[in-house]
Order: C-alpha cells, then structure tokens, then sequence
C-alpha cells in the first residue's frame, strides 16, 4: 500500500542578515571561524523560534541540524521549543539519522503530547532503526482523531504484516477501512491478510459502506488469481491497478518500425534474478538460447543474495545490466539504447516488478511471461506468453494483453537432476501404511470450497491423511479447527514444516497423490511434483491461474487428472486412493521419461519459444 511521508517542516519568513549570508556562503556553517561561531550563538541566542525556522528551511541539512540544535541548547525553557524539535527530527530523519529523529520526536511528545504527528514520525524513525516493537508501541501510544488514526492503523497493519503476524494485521487494516471505508490499498491487503488466514469467506470483512463487489474488485492483482476465476474480471482489476499505482510515462523511447539486427536482440527484466522459483524454471533457457539467432540481455533488480542459481543466470546472459539502482525513466532508457527488439517482463503484477520501466515502451515488442499467470493489462505490453490448454482460443478476447500461444506447454523449465537427500516418511511423521494426499502450495491459494472438496474427499478414505506445508499460525489453526469440527482426526491433517529446496522436493516421493488448488493453481511445485513421480490431480476453471496445472499434466500425458467439475475432482480422488492399480499405473507413467520428454525438454521448448519471438519481431506497434 502506499504510505504516507513523514510530515515536512514549516517555514517562516524572516528578514536576511548576517545569518543568512553565512547560511549561503561556500561551505555553510561548517567554514565559521571559531570568532564567527561565537557569533552565531549570539544571533541564535535572540532568536525567536518563527526567526529559526526561516533560517534552517533554507538551509542544507548538515547546517540545518546545527541552527536548531544550537537554539535548542540555548531556549530549552522556550514553551514552543517543541516545534524546534519536531523540525530537527524531520531533518533528521532525512539525512539518515533515524536513531537521532527519534529522541528529537521523544523530546517532541514531552513537551506536547497532544502532537499526533510527533508520535507517527517517531514511530517511523524507530522503525527505520529496527526497533520495530517500540514503533508498533509509539503508535499505539497517540491514536488521535479519524484521519491520523486511519494513518497510524495503515502503519500498524503494514508493519505487522511484515512481521508475519497476520491475525494482528487483519484488525489494524479493518481499522483503517472503519474510519474510511474508500481506500482501495488498504482493502487490497486486508482481502490477501484474509486468503492468507483462511478467515473465510474472505469477502466478508463487515465494514459498514464496503460491499463484497467492492472488496472483492480492490482485492489487487495477487489477491484476484486465487480469488476469482474470470479472465475478463482479472484483467479489469488489473488494469483499474496499474491506472493508479504506475501513471504513463510522458514519451515512448522505441521506434515504431522496430530496429534492424542481425541477431534478434532480447531482453529479460525482472526483480527476481536471485534464490526465486522463476530463476530456476528460466536458468536453462537462457542457457540454451541459439547465439547465431540471438543475442540476450539481462536487465537485473534483484537483491544479490551470492546463490548458485543467480551466479548461473548471470553467466547465461551476453550483456547484463545492473538496473536495481536507476529511475525507471534511466533504466528504460538504457534498454533503448540497446536496441532490444524484443523485452521479456519476467514479474507482470508481482512483488517489486518495475512496470513503470515498461511504460516508456523502451522496446517496440514487449511481452509478460512467467512471473505472473493472469493479464497484464498495461498499454505498453504487446504480448502474454500462454499456450492453447492454459488460454483456449474462446478465452482469448478476455485477456490484455494479448495471448502469444506457444507450441506445447507454456512453462520453462530445468532439464539438470537434481540432488535429492534420502527421506522417509516417519522423518517427516507420516504413516506407514497410510494412502497420503497433500499439497504443498501457499495458504492462501486453498479456498473455502477447495478445503472442503478435501475433508470430502478424506471422509470418504479411511485411514488416508492430508499433508499440508505450514504457512503462518493463522491459517494452520483455522485449516486445523474446520478439520476437526468437520469430525476428522486431528491426527490426519499432518503439516509440513518449510525446509530447504532440495528436501522440499524429496519430500514429493513420500506421497500418493497431490490435491491441486484452485482458482488458483500450482505451478512450480505442480512441475516439481511431476518430475518428482507424484501424480496430480488438478481442477481446471477458466482463467490462466485456474488452468496451468492441466497444461502441466496435459504435457505429460496425463488428461485424466484433470477434472472440470468439483464433484468430478472429488470423485476421481476418492477413485484412485481407492483403486492401488490405478495409482501404480499412473506412478508407473511418471517414473519412466514422461517428464523428461516433455516438460523437462529445455531444449525443445527454447527453440519453441525462439519460434514465437521470430513471429512478434515482425509486428511491432
């Protein structure tokens, strides 16, 4: 959501003096002499607050700092001293000093406690130097009247959704939306706080003046995919968010006619170029690029976390931009003066993309892909990189922008093995003897509906469990609570606790078969499971989200798991738990090269998608 500055310092008029011109000779405050410094104090000394404020609005930081604090030493009985202090902590503050800001801000509250402002800078300055226990403490402190209290619970609500603690964070925002229900930021997080808790229905926040349409339209761009499956709604909230979060930038760098290379020029943008499933699925294809044809540019801001896959992506690339620290406007600009042909946003709507970067069209083609299975609906993207299972050709028209299909299955991935350590099922507390289901997608993809389908599905297998992965206090206590009130074992919904990469994917061996969400489906961990031998079972909606699951399985051969009713979901679970011949037939499809011909095909899908890039170069707009 966006959050609010501290508050600026006023300034006052004053006449010029001797003061004013020290304040703007070279070197400010800091070239006096010690005669000159002695003077100093004596103008200060007969300065009245309105005098000091004139003078250190003006003023560079460094000297601005020294005018009040030497005023300060010499007033500390004045009753306004206060406005002395709050200015002081602001440029405090600005200059990277936030330990500093808040004894200003403290010293601020002391003598005025009624400043609600002092009280949420302090909070921010505290903050910012970690403290973050007594920011959530200051703000509490100096809950005002409506528009600074909606302010503080905004505050609260971000901070501790941060901090993890979802259930805190559910109640500060709901606070925010009680004094002013029109906030679409704030409904935003509170609609995802809510999927993340499984505090279903999630649309039923009960806040006097805000409908469920309402909260369900501003549920933002995350929120939508495992909310709604309806393309054309998707793609309308999407796109009444980009028209308020990234404004049009004021000229289109590309040429309209495109740029004449021998080798067509692509270039990868994205945030996530570190420790990030998108970095292990796109490494191989960037390897695998044909050099004669291309030649392939990386456009980084990702954090340098020093992983293996960041140091293997980096290398894989021909020219590598670090853009992390330039505007958007600069790093558009350095994409145009590549000269790329082609620009591959690898983020569309998730955390830290730069799609401001994409509205100066730096490119004359730009397509979204991978990073976010849903429209895009920015102006300046040409394409949405998809496939015909995960877009069929009616659905098209519901999509911006518009579906570049490719031949077989949408998805890159990562033909090299990886090293799994041995695991058994009792390491993880999972029965012997028992038929295992599970799902080790993030909590809030799982649904109210698709929870239920599960108990549904557990009710009718006697002795099989649930193995979830744990996500947040939250929602393992409500999943676990609807279980049990549901009048199944406790002992048989078992969750996972998160562990490292390579477990994580052994653990995929020591289950029977995976419960896909939806609307929105597992990706990543959908492949992973594929490849690991587990089979899947997916229910197919209409959305991209809510379809990509059964482009997965369709790759692999394996139609039948995909169901297009619940009832059907329900009813094939239920079969294949009950039918060992059927599960061993389907384990039996996964553990030959089903994967490996297929999804697992690097090679084959680069020059697929190649394929596609040829067809776009020739139809830039």
């Amino acid at each position: 959501m966006n959050i609010a500055a501290p508050s600026a310092p006023l300034c006052l008029a004053s006449d010029e003096d001797w003061l004013a011109t020290c304040l703007g000779a070279p070197g400010g405050l800091a070239a006096l002499s010690a005669a000159q410094a002695a003077r100093l104090d004596g103008v200060l000394h007969g300065l009245s607050l309105h005098g000091l404020l004139s003078f250190a609005g003006r003023a560079a930081d460094a000297d601005a700092v020294r005018l009040y604090k030497g005023w300060l030493d010499l007033h500390a009985a004045d009753p306004n001293a206060f406005g002395a202090w709050f200015n002081l902590g602001v440029v405090l503050m600005r200059s990277g000093n936030p330990g500093s800001a808040a004894i200003a801000y403290s010293n601020v509250l002391a003598l005025k406690p009624e400043l609600h402002e002092a009280g949420v800078n302090l909070g921010l300055a505290l903050e910012a130097s970690g403290r973050r226990d007594e920011a959530l403490a200051a703000w509490r402190r100096v809950l005002p009247g409506d528009e600074q209290r909606r302010l503080l619970h905004m505050h609260l609500g971000r901070l501790l959704e941060e901090e993890g603690d979802i259930e805190t964070a559910q109640k500060e925002l709901r606070a925010a939306l009680l004094i002013d229900p029109r906030q679409p930021d704030v409904q935003q997080h509170l609609v995802h706080m809510r999927q993340r808790a499984a505090n279903w229905p999630v649309l039923a926040a009960d806040i006097p003046g805000l409908s469920a349409e309402e909260l369900g339209f501003n549920c933002g761009p995350l929120g939508a995919l495992a909310l709604h499956d309806d393309p054309a709604l998707q793609r309308d909230i999407c796109a009444t968010w980009i028209a308020r979060k990234v404004p049009a930038a004021p000229e289109r760098l590309a040429p309209r006619a495109g740029h004449d290379h021998a080798r067509i020029r692509v270039g990868y943008l994205s945030t996530d170029f570190c420790r990030h499933a998108m970095s292990y699925l796109i490494a191989e294809v960037l390897e695998r690029h044909d050099r004669s044809a291309f030649e392939i540019f990386g456009y980084c801001a990702s954090p340098e976390d020093g992983s293996d896959v960041r140091r293997r992506v980096i290398a894989a690339f021909d020219h590598f931009r670090i853009i992390g620290p330039l505007s958007d406007e600069a790093a558009a600009r350095q994409i145009r003066a590549d000269e790329i042909d082609i620009l591959i946003d690898l983020n569309g709507l998730t955390k830290g993309a730069r799609i401001g970067v994409l509205r100066w069209k730096p490119a004359p083609v730009q397509a979204t892909y991978l990073g976010y299975i849903g429209p895009v609906a920015l102006p300046e993207l040409d394409w949405l990189i998809a496939d015909e299972v995960a877009i069929p050709p009616e659905l098209a028209a519901d999509y911006a922008p518009k579906p570049l299909l490719l031949e077989g299955c949408y998805q890159a991935n990562d033909s090299h093995a990886p090293v799994l350590p041995a695991v058994t099922r009792a390491e993880e507390g999972l029965p012997d003897d028992a038929f295992v289901f599970c799902c080790f997608s993030h909590h809030y993809k799982i649904t109210e509906v698709m929870f239920e389908a599960w108990m549904q599905i557990l009710a009718q297998c006697p002795g099989a469990v649930l193995w979830l992965v744990e996500d947040n206090p939250a929602s393992d206590g409500r999943l676990a609570a609807r279980w049990t009130a549901r009048g199944l074992a406790a002992e048989r919904l078992i969750f996972a606790p998160r562990v490292d990469p390579e477990r994580y994917r052994a653990r995929f061996g020591l289950a029977d078969l995976f419960l896909d969400t939806m609307p929105y489906n597992a990706g990543t961990i959908a492949s992973d499971a594929l490849r690991m031998g587990l089979p899947l079972l997916t229910l197919q909606g209409r959305a991209f989200a809510a379809r990509m699951a059964s482009s997965l399985v369709t790759a692999v051969g394996m139609p039948e798991c995909v169901a297009t009713s619940r009832e059907g979901y329900v009813a094939r679970a239920v079969a294949i738990a009950r039918d060992p011949a059927e599960l061993a037939r389907l384990k039996a499809h996964l553990a030959g090269n089903a994967w490996a011909r297929t999804l697992g095909d690097s090679t084959g899908f680069t020059r697929r998608l190649e394929a596609a890039y040829r067809r776009i170069r020739l139809s830039p707009r």
